[in-house]
């Protein structure tokens, strides 16, 4: 029997789409400014959704006592060797505190010391019991009124005309019905993208990876194809991690102190800088010049220093505290190996994602990023992401109150029954087709291969160079080509359809950054074989925008300390 695709129209004054951290904090501070109605679309389930769903067991952007955001904005520009947005990382440090003490009235346990302060590890971070947090935030959600949270709904393209969004499509992952939302103002906070390169542990375990495998770059992807600015495709974000398990390394190295040494003992930190960038090119290069394996060296640590470690990775990465178990040998007993993941797009480490003003809008009208997706503000992490909701969030009130105020008040219930109707005929014939050739597990398994051969994945220890970045567009776009020849059996299958092309346009995005930037200025991140050293001529920052198909690469000047920029267009 030929299935059949059912629309259902929804209307709100804001669309939040995706429901992790960056979501829900903007759905808790639009409800506190404001009567507007609120939808969130959530891929998953909101309660264990995002890159919180497992928990985490620190709050890493926090200003600490004898610090100011300004220390903050140095220590993530210097980490980014320049290129960032100095104006969003003020506005972001600014905040990291308030939404810190908001997150502990709703309920997150911070651990403090006899005087009642908050337990510091490191500069920048403060301990917390974490394993919670993200039903914290979703229990908040749940409890506003005029929100409704549309789970296991993905939104697949946004609905735009004249550079102005009025809503988006989305898709029932478990039903057979197409969302046609119509908003007001529309805020993506969706992540970044995982799963465009082969990854450490192939096969059955390739979801074992460092970024959460569901962020599949979805709201890149849709900006992309609508004619976002995008910024900084080119800085990559590769995590060294404790090897097989993919465990973070951070817990160990500054709740112990480890250094990272080679297979003779030599400690090799300082040799190649402690950027996050230049900590994996350490790693890489002790490998490739013969005096690998690589390890964090916990061994003669103490008994309670064990017991401290054991526990902070069951809350976060149980994997690593089993391996240890299963060895028989504690992490005072054994030096702990590590090695770099495949690379990632993640604006919540790097500067990767869309091109915004302060206000976090975009460069399409009413269209806001906050946290992974948004651009030029690395090193913003839980907090952060929390900062851009908030900030997002209050400027697409304020904008709906302007919008009120205006004589040619723009009619926000814009429908292309044309358009509707040709997506809804798009979906059932993936649904009932019976002749594809490839699964689409096949031909992400070929994206990934392409990827880490021809742009610098881990099989290529992270190097490229123009004639193999000029291969991997030619082979990406011909897996493109192949997948619109996909079959899917239900709504389930058809998500791994939309995601495996959400993929494909950002691989798409990366491999032209970086051939755009024709330097060396992040080890491994972006390790130009052409163009080994770095340039004070590439202190700018490198972007890209899709016009009628062809995507365009823009420069543009930094934007440094004490200037701000805002949108012209």
């Amino acid at each position: 029997m030929s299935k059949k695709i059912t629309v259902k129209t929804y209307n709100t004054d804001i669309l939040i789409v995706g429901g992790g951290t960056a979501g829900c904090y903007a759905a808790l501070t639009i409800r506190e400014k404001s009567n507007a109605s609120v939808i969130i679309a959530e891929k998953a389930n909101i309660k264990r959704s995002g890159c919180l769903a497992a928990g985490v067991n620190a709050i890493n952007a926090y200003i600490v006592k004898g610090r100011t955001p300004r220390d903050y904005v140095e220590y993530a520009t210097k980490d980014a060797a320049g290129i960032v947005r100095d104006d969003l990382l003020l506005t972001m440090s600014e905040g990291l505190n308030r939404v810190t003490k908001k997150l502990e009235d709703l309920g997150l346990v911070i651990l403090k010391d006899e005087n009642g302060e908050y337990v510091a590890r490191g500069n920048r971070n403060i301990k917390i019991n974490g394993e919670n947090i993200k039903p914290i935030l979703a229990d908040a959600v749940d409890a506003l009124e005029n929100v409704t949270v549309l789970n296991r709904v993905a939104v697949t393209e946004y609905l735009v005309k004249d550079n102005q969004i009025y809503g988006a499509l989305a898709i029932d992952t478990k039903e057979n019905v197409l969302y046609e939302i119509h908003a007001k103002k529309v805020i993506c906070a969706t992540g970044g993208a995982a799963g465009l390169y082969r990854p450490n542990n192939p096969g059955f375990s390739r979801h074992k990876m460092w970024y959460p495998p569901f962020n599949t770059g979805a709201g890149y992807a849709m900006g992309i194809l609508s004619g976002a600015e995008m910024t900084t495709f080119e800085m990559r974000f590769i995590a060294l991690r404790c090897k097989d398990t993919i465990a973070p390394t951070g817990t160990i190295a500054q709740g112990v102190g480890a250094k990272q040494v080679n297979s003779i003992g030599e400690v090799y930190d300082d040799k190649y800088g402690n950027t996050t960038s230049e900590r994996v090119y350490g790693t890489v290069r002790e490998n490739l010049e013969g005096r690998g394996p690589c390890y964090l060296r916990t061994e003669g640590i103490t008994q309670e220093q064990d017991r401290e470690l054991l526990r902070a990775y069951l809350n976060m990465a149980p994997s690593q505290t089993l391996k240890w178990t299963e060895s028989g040998k504690n992490p005072s007993e054994q030096n702990v190996e590590i090695e770099g993941t495949e690379p990632y797009i993640v604006g919540g480490h790097t500067a990767s994602g869309y091109w915004v003003d302060t206000n976090r809008q975009t460069t399409i009208h009413g269209l806001y990023a906050a946290g992974d997706v948004a651009g030029g503000c690395p090193q913003k992490y839980v907090t952060g992401a929390l900062v851009e909701g908030e900030i997002a969030a209050n400027a697409a009130v304020e904008a709906i109150e302007e919008d009120k105020g205006k004589s040619e008040n723009i009619d926000h219930i814009y429908s292309d029954a044309d358009f509707i109707r040709d997506k809804k005929k798009e979906i059932e014939s993936i649904l009932n087709r019976q002749d594809a050739i490839f699964t689409t597990e096949q031909l992400e398994e070929a994206m990934q291969k392409v990827m880490d051969t021809y742009a610098g994945g881990i099989g290529s220890y992270y190097q490229y160079n123009e004639k193999q970045l000029d291969l991997a567009e030619e082979k990406i776009e011909q897996i493109i080509k192949l997948s619109e020849r996909l079959q899917a059996a239900n709504m389930h299958e058809l998500l791994f359809v939309y995601e495996l092309r959400e993929r494909l346009v950002v691989c798409q995005s990366v491999i032209a950054h970086l051939k755009a930037r024709k330097e060396t200025r992040w080890h491994s991140f972006a390790e130009n074989l052409d163009y080994p050293d770095s340039s004070e001529n590439w202190l700018r920052y490198v972007n890209s925008k899709r016009d009628d198909g062809e995507l365009k690469i823009i420069y543009r000047d930094l934007v440094k300390r004490g200037e701000t920029y805002e949108h012209s267009n």
